[in-house]
């Protein structure tokens, strides 16, 4: 998978790229992120990316031509015919762990980072296949919610994890909060591990989960159940 972001301001990237998942995946060769900086594809002397809005207000505007040139620039250098070109803004549909199990099957993903008060609209209208959000609140800019996507995609490509279980159990992936989890010590503080899970009986410790991660969500996300129900009855009646 090849995963290009277009930023004005990529040194925001550094760290994160070379931590954890991130920089697991790129290690063992199965991702690779490319940064590209929005101000390399300016014209003028000052590589300006930003401009006053026409019709005024306050805030500015990134201009369309460095996007523009940005995208031709990335399609000529690693030959990409069709990639899935996503920008991230307050605008779009909320990004959901379907949503990153989606995007992990792209070959080609290409994330536009917006910043200031917005972009030219002209970037939306003829570049972007899809808006995505990360929540209903404003960031300063695209660059953190980059790497919010990246991530949770990234964890999701075979072999990027040793234990891809791990990322298919938890939370969101099979419409659920996931449940509580212990470890070492037994007893801790007085606090003790269920017997249940030192029962060595998996199936019995599966369903325990299974209950578990049920009761959590009815009682911290009970709009998930009452969307897992909507989605069972809709499929129930195109069957019927």
């Amino acid at each position: 998978m090849e995963i290009h972001v277009i930023t004005a301001f990529p040194a925001i990237f550094e760290s994160p790229l070379n931590e954890c998942i991130l920089k697991l995946g790129q290690k063992k060769k199965l991702v690779d992120i490319f940064i590209h900086d929005l101000r390399d594809h300016t014209t003028d002397k000052h590589r300006q990316v930003d401009d006053y809005p026409y019709g005024g207000g306050p805030g500015m505007i990134l201009k369309p031509e460095p996007f523009f040139a940005s995208i031709d620039f990335i399609r000529e250098k690693h030959r990409i015919e069709s990639p899935k070109i996503i920008f991230l803004t307050p605008q779009g549909k909320r990004f959901t762990q379907q949503k990153a199990i989606e995007l992990a099957k792209e070959e080609y993903l290409i994330i536009l980072c917006g910043h200031y008060k917005g972009i030219d609209e002209r970037i939306r209208d003829v570049l972007v296949d899809e808006e995505i959000s990360i929540g209903d609140y404003v960031l300063s800019g695209g660059e953190i919610p980059a790497l919010v996507i990246m991530d949770s995609i990234v964890r999701l490509i075979p072999g990027v994890m040793n234990d891809l279980d791990s990322a298919i159990t938890d939370s969101f992936h099979m419409a659920l909060l996931d449940g509580p989890y212990y470890t070492r010590p037994k007893i801790f503080e007085g606090y003790e591990v269920p017997d249940i899970l030192l029962s060595g009986d998996h199936a019995k410790i599966a369903e325990w989960r299974k209950q578990k991660a049920i009761e959590r969500t009815q009682q911290r996300r009970s709009d998930l159940l009452e969307r897992m129900d909507q989605v069972s009855t809709h499929s129930n009646a195109d069957k019927s």
